[in-house]
């Protein structure tokens, strides 16, 4: 008898846990993504997890496939306008223009060769584009030598790519990444040339690591197909990708490359548009204290680094990182910053402003907290 009742309450339990687990697939759903949701708050029955922790574990490992990540997997609220079914219709991703073909544009257009996507590289300058292509080859040669990459995957990933000079030859694109120098007019004249040959809908992605993807999309034609999609340097190496999601942005615009960054075998972080998002304000903070710090002979600029490479597992330390990225960058996203947000936290070290005027931008140039022979 006492067994029968311990069974009667266990299927009781286990009907009010469902119930309740429906409900919150409910007053979670969204969008068509109820199915998902529904699946996964079933499932959490029976291992006891919550749901929203089930979407997490999901979501990372779709990010490492070849399969779209669902909608369930972006938590974050998007700030939306309402727009026409023409402007937030799912643009399909076969070819991907990369604009730019400087050391973000040529990281760009590799991964995403590399990943099947037809690529138009494209540079205003036939010198720069020849530069950028030869990086390209350089990267694949190096990762021959590592045995990372294979020769039938360094000839795949160059027959996927073609260059331009012709703005014109990048119309049939679906998704066009601009990688131009972080002016904000610089920006918005791409995309209006962009607009002016495009021949079928397109999404617009700026890898702009600060500037408000609000205003990059003011006068757009379509504000709901502008987003950020901010890769990290070296492209081919750094697994982040963060996307940033404007005033207008639409939802479906934010599913089509959260799914292109998880077929580049990158994992997709999704931010509001706010100045620096959330990877710059963190990283140009830390950068401009260990500048302020070389600047009060608190350590060198190795020792500095060695802090953050050795103390906190930083891949690369925060001076070293500059050096990379450019000093002239990151000066111009300091002073954007400091006017944007009114800390002194983004106040440029004098030693920044100094280095730049004298042509120390860091490994372009040759010079910068280190010598670079490359």
């Amino acid at each position: 008898m006492t067994t029968s009742l311990c069974n009667v309450f266990l299927v009781i339990s286990f009907y009010l846990r469902l119930l309740r687990a429906v409900r919150r697939a409910f007053a979670w759903r969204q969008s068509h993504a109820f199915g998902c949701s529904l699946f996964l708050s079933v499932y959490s029955i029976t291992l006891r997890i919550e749901p929203s922790r089930i979407r997490a574990r999901q979501g990372n490992r779709w990010a490492a496939t070849d399969f779209p990540l669902p909608k369930v997997s972006a938590k974050i609220p998007l700030s939306l306008s309402q727009q026409s079914d023409h402007q937030t219709r799912r643009v399909e991703i076969e070819t991907i223009a990369v604009l730019g073909a400087g050391t973000m544009g040529h990281g760009i257009a590799q991964v995403a060769a590399a990943c099947g996507y037809r690529v138009i590289l494209r540079d205003t300058e036939r010198a720069a584009l020849a530069r950028g292509v030869q990086a390209i080859e350089k990267n694949l040669a190096k990762g021959m030598q590592l045995a990372k990459v294979t020769e039938a995957e360094r000839d795949l990933t160059l027959q996927h790519i073609r260059g331009a000079v012709n703005l014109a030859e990048t119309r049939d694109a679906d998704l066009f990444i601009e990688a131009a120098p972080e002016r904000l007019e610089l920006k918005r004249a791409v995309l209006r040339e962009v607009e002016a040959v495009a021949v079928r809908p397109f999404i617009f992605a700026t890898n702009t690591s600060a500037l408000s993807i609000t205003e990059i999309a003011r006068d757009a034609a379509r504000p709901a197909h502008v987003v950020g999609m901010h890769f990290f340097n070296p492209v081919h190496l750094m697994r982040l990708v963060e996307i940033v999601t404007g005033a207008q942005t639409s939802a479906e615009t934010v599913e089509a490359v959260r799914a292109v960054a998880g077929r580049m075998r990158k994992e997709p972080i999704t931010v509001r548009d706010v100045p620096g998002f959330a990877s710059s304000r963190l990283g140009v903070a830390l950068g401009l204290e260990a500048m302020r710090m070389l600047e009060q002979e608190v350590a060198s600029a190795r020792d500095i680094d060695t802090a953050m490479e050795l103390g906190y597992n930083h891949p690369l330390g925060p001076l070293r990182l500059t050096d990379l990225v450019g000093l002239d960058i990151r000066l111009h996203i300091a002073e954007y910053l400091h006017r944007a947000l009114g800390s002194e936290t983004f106040r440029p070290p004098e030693i920044l402003r100094r280095m730049v005027e004298e042509g120390k931008l860091g490994r372009k140039s040759g010079e910068g907290f280190y010598l670079w022979d490359d």
